[in-house]
């Protein structure tokens, strides 16, 4: 299930991105990047729907996904369905 972001208050969303951002490691090639560069990067990606907060009711968990990760995802879902 998506969960729109601009629905959230603004310090829930930003602990939600940075604990993605801390999951997801700081590895970003020759260059570490900044985890306030990331956390805005992100927050980006949300504002310009690139990127999207999808709860699993299954997990019980919120995470970020690519819009195309996503919609993989959904496509998958529909063939075993």
């Amino acid at each position: 299930m998506i969960i729109p972001h601009k629905d959230l208050e603004p310090d829930t969303l930003s602990s939600i991105i940075k604990e993605f951002v801390l999951r997801e490691g700081t590895e970003y090639g020759e260059q570490d990047i900044k985890l306030s560069v990331k956390i805005t990067q992100v927050k980006q990606q949300l504002a310009e729907g690139s990127a999207l907060l999808v709860y699993s009711e299954l997990h019980d968990t919120v995470n970020i996904l690519p819009l195309e990760q996503f919609q993989q995802q959904e496509d998958e879902q529909e063939e075993v369905e």
